[in-house]
């Protein structure tokens, strides 16, 4: 079911981001921080799933053991210290045209979790898409950007558990130029996708770019059956 969503992934948040810019003023323009991390938008930029347990451990020959795997459960709430994210979750599915539904912009301060991919703490992708901003202000993702590797992100579950994630880089792509394959493809351990928009308000008063989290499970893994 994932993988109803890779050909449209290319159209995530383009109702994002209604400008919050007053007639006259120039353009916001939101990058990721020039310290951070950041991969080739077309799909080069993650490390093969072999090559996500750390470079240390590769230096070393010493290989690390990845992160076990969480049972199912859907998320409930999402907690991001250093971006001020305090939000509840709720499920997001396709829409009819094949695309990837986002939040309802009157509900700015909730996160959506792409329902059908992985729960967060599964093994593969865990995608949550936040507003960065709508024609009423900041939204819940509106610090989202300037995350730096290390930071962490921990996610509420239905099951009563919390499973914690560790920031590995961010990513800035236009939306005609969506990394699909990085976002949705397959992981060999449980990670992270936290996606909001950027760039430019475009002159369909949409935000030109995507700007995509990646995240590695750090949370010891509990019974998967």
């Amino acid at each position: 079911m994932r993988r109803a969503a890779l050909g449209a992934g290319g159209v995530l948040c383009l109702v994002l981001g209604a400008s919050v810019a007053l007639s006259g003023e120039q353009s916001p323009v939101v990058r990721i921080q020039p310290s951070v991390n950041h991969a080739d938008p077309a799909g080069s930029a993650a490390a093969p799933a072999a090559d996500r347990t750390g470079g240390a451990a590769a230096a070393t020959g010493a290989a690390t053991p990845m992160p076990k795997p969480f049972a199912a459960s859907a998320p409930t709430r999402l907690l991001v210290p250093s971006a001020g994210v305090d939000a509840p979750v709720t499920g997001l599915g396709l829409n009819p045209d094949g695309t990837v539904e986002v939040p309802s912009a009157d509900r700015a301060g909730e996160v959506g979790w792409y329902r059908n991919g992985p729960t967060p703490g599964e093994t593969g992708p865990a995608v949550l898409i936040g507003h960065y901003d709508t024609a009423h202000g900041p939204a819940v993702f509106a610090a989202l950007p300037k995350l730096r590797p290390g930071d962490l992100a921990g996610v509420q579950r239905a099951d009563g558990s919390t499973v914690e994630f560790k920031v590995r880089a961010l990513l800035q792509a236009g939306k005609d130029r969506f990394p699909t394959e990085t976002v949705y493809g397959n992981t060999a351990a449980p990670e992270l996708r936290l996606i909001t928009c950027g760039g430019r308000i475009g002159a369909d008063g949409h935000w030109t770019d995507n700007i995509i989290v990646l995240a590695d499970l750090v949370t010891p893994g509990g019974p998967t059956g």
